[in-house]
């Protein structure tokens, strides 16, 4: 009896305080960038010195239509911007489901109207755990105009965007990470990012229409 006073006693003593949740310190660097100006694709911008250029391909088991999908790795994040790049007017293969629940491909055209459509829709997949989705019409320095998407909440992409000049090019671009999406603890690295991204559309260039 003795023995436990004595406990009950120094358990009162005790310093000890409780902390709250805490997350790693996440060290960032400065922004620098180096530009991505390959002669053999339509576009053209600049990216982060510590990230690299990577061709895709596949695209969440879609097989990309042309060689112009690329996705840029910072590996030290775990995390990807993953570009896509079709050609407005195009031919484009689709997958379509069966009354039997199978998919096979179709083939079909690029529509502006429907790849904008299609980028609200893969944007707004996100309403389930979203806390909030915002989209802002863009017109960049260098005249290219776009939607960006800021996307609240434990979604699985917080910043998707898309650039068209609305006649023969349309990019989308999602950040991604290869992690269970906690926005808490991915928020530094978050708008680290999307300072980066931002500076991406900023400088973003097209070329010549592609045949």
């Amino acid at each position: 009896m003795i023995a436990i006073g004595w406990c009950i006693a120094a358990s009162c003593n005790s310093n000890y305080t409780s902390k709250k949740t805490g997350y790693f310190h996440i060290p960032l660097p400065a922004h620098q960038y180096q530009k991505f100006d390959n002669p053999a694709f339509p576009y053209s911008f600049e990216y982060p010195v510590y990230a690299q250029i990577a061709q895709d391909s596949t695209f969440f088991d879609s097989t990309p239509e042309n060689n112009y999908w690329i996705n840029i790795d910072c590996k030290q994040w775990n995390a990807k911007v993953f570009l896509s790049y079709k050609i407005i007017g195009g031919k484009a293969v689709y997958k379509v489901r069966g009354a039997d629940g199978a998919y096979k491909d179709s083939m079909g055209i690029n529509r502006f109207d429907l790849m904008v459509n299609d980028a609200f829709n893969l944007t707004n997949k996100n309403n389930v755990i979203a806390s909030s989705i915002k989209d802002s019409l863009m017109q960049t320095p260098n005249l290219v105009h776009g939607v960006f998407f800021k996307v609240g909440g434990n979604a699985a992409t917080a910043v998707q965007f898309f650039l068209s000049d609305t006649t023969h090019h349309f990019l989308r671009g999602a950040l991604y990470f290869d992690a269970t999406p906690n926005a808490d603890s991915l928020q530094p690295v978050q708008q680290f990012l999307q300072k980066d991204i931002e500076h991406l559309i900023n400088t973003f260039q097209w070329k010549q229409p592609t045949p």
